[in-house]
């Protein structure tokens, strides 16, 4: 992709989700995601009704009457964007891939966080970390959050969900606001996700398309696996092998909920041709 092109791309995303983000998910963020709690303000004069546990002995000494501790909360927050850059994300049967998707949730969010003056970081990952970005604050930061969902070649195919959070614990060490966005056809995670979310607010957001959850009958054809680059032939008219797979991935989808439940991490589900933006505003709302 040249660079006219790849400026045009990101253009339009900017456009797209910064409206979004602008009309319907400012408000939400900012009463949805708190701040690390209240810091010190200034102090005034006791008033009547005022909490005695706030008043400043040291200034009510010096002025002979009482005075109290002003907090007010403190705002600024991290967020975290983590991004599956593996192979099977290059996979849409509608209008557009997995990963398209992705990159418009991911940069709605963030344009969400900039409202807010928070700083926003970025982790794109497949069984390593292919790029880390720290968080910082600004329009521009977020153009190149987006220019990398856009143009990133990954040097691997694979998924490996536990790594990526293994890092996240590494840099980030204060509490951060983390979107995790994958098709999650991946295991063995739930132990680094428990850990990840006792110090972080932690939310799954699972891309998926529908021809993802089961195999057509369409007869004998050849698959490859996106991950691996294996090359299959398939007998689709077997009902064994369609089940099979659909128990596959079945498995697959109930592990990753199970796993965000019990870490007390949200959850949303996001299927290629439904409304995002519904999906994130129904989430916000309800928490």
């Amino acid at each position: 992709m040249d660079t006219k092109e790849l400026l045009k791309k990101v253009r339009k995303i900017e456009i797209k989700t910064r409206r979004l983000s602008d009309h319907i998910f400012g408000g939400e963020y900012h009463s949805t995601f708190k701040g690390r709690g209240m810091t010190f303000s200034e102090v005034r004069q006791y008033q009547y009704g005022d909490d005695v546990r706030n008043i400043d002995w040291n200034v009510t000494a010096r002025y002979n009457e009482p005075y109290i501790k002003v907090f007010e909360e403190e705002r600024e927050l991290t967020m975290m964007l983590m991004v599956d850059v593996s192979g099977s994300e290059l996979f849409g049967t509608e209008q557009q891939f997995k990963n398209e998707i992705i990159t418009e949730i991911a940069a709605t969010l963030a344009f969400s966080a900039t409202q807010n003056n928070d700083k926003i970081g970025l982790i794109l990952f497949s069984d390593e970390i292919e790029l880390y970005i720290p968080p910082k604050k600004g329009r521009s930061h977020v153009l190149r959050i987006i220019r990398e969902l856009i143009e990133f070649q990954p040097n691997s195919n694979k998924t490996d969900i536990a790594e990526a959070l293994k890092f996240l614990s590494n840099v980030m060490k204060k509490k951060a606001i983390v979107f995790l966005m994958s098709d999650f056809i991946a295991q063995d995670y739930e132990q680094t996700l428990k850990i990840a979310s006792g110090r972080h607010d932690v939310t799954g957001i699972r891309v998926y398309d529908k021809h993802e959850e089961s195999i057509p009958n369409i007869g004998v054809v050849q698959m490859q696996d996106e991950e691996t680059g294996e090359l299959l032939l398939v007998n689709t008219t077997s009902k064994k092998v369609r089940r099979n797979y659909e128990a596959f991935y079945k498995d697959k989808v109930d592990y990753y909920k199970n796993s965000f439940t019990k870490s007390g991490a949200g959850i949303i589900d996001c299927r290629v041709g439904e409304s995002y933006v519904k999906k994130l505003l129904g989430y916000f709302k309800r928490r």
